[in-house]
């Protein structure tokens, strides 16, 4: 199933939400930004990351490779009045962005479905302010089980601590912090139970 057929339902699942709050708390907690900051979502999907922190930035521009998901953040938009949400169909895997400088970039499970880790990571560094923030959650280094129900996934299984922050430093940026946030737990077909844990990497242009 693509991402536009799974954005119908996306917000329907009391999961997505509880973790996307979890890691809005940790972002808010570590940057602890200003009211007048730019911020930028990459991977944002139906917007539920910057949903939780549609308060603390005076606006977001919130990107993503799938119609369907914005679709639906649209619909959200419009139905909630929100009024510093701009939505951006972008791959920066094949893109730029030159419009504007932001002050936090954050983005959240979405950087393992990445090809080119580096060439986002690169742009993304281009597309801060000096002293600007890059904050990633995504899944720790995994066995390739999480994404088993998937034949379609290509992506990388999680990233090793070393990994993600060598992608940090190669681009320019000075590492901050790393924590685990969270973890997810799935349940297979042979009722076996799995913990994947979820980390939170943020740097400094």
């Amino acid at each position: 199933m693509t991402f536009d057929e799974k954005a119908k339902t996306w917000d329907d699942n009391p999961l997505f939400i509880e973790r996307a709050k979890t890691i809005a708390d940790e972002i808010r907690n570590f940057v602890k930004p200003a009211k007048t900051a730019e911020a930028f979502e990459y991977g944002c999907g139906t917007g539920l990351l910057s949903y939780f922190l549609q308060e603390d930035f005076a606006n977001i521009t919130l990107a993503d490779t799938s119609k369907g998901m914005l679709e639906m953040l649209n619909t959200k938009i419009e139905k909630e009045n929100i009024k510093n949400f701009h939505p951006l169909l972008l791959d920066l895997g094949t893109s730029e962005y030159k419009e504007k400088k932001f002050d936090v970039i954050f983005t959240s499970m979405a950087m393992h479905h990445v090809d080119d880790v580096s060439k986002v990571m690169h742009e993304f560094y281009e597309m801060l302010n000096p002293g600007g923030y890059l904050c990633i959650a995504d899944l720790d280094k995994e066995d390739g089980s999480f994404h088993s129900h998937d034949p379609e996934f290509n992506g990388h299984f999680g990233f090793a601590k070393d990994v993600m922050e060598k992608h940090f430093t190669e681009n320019g940026f000075t590492f901050l912090d790393y924590k685990t946030c969270l973890s997810i737990e799935k349940l297979f077909e042979n009722n076996q139970k799995k913990t994947y844990p979820v980390f939170l990497m943020t740097g400094k242009k």
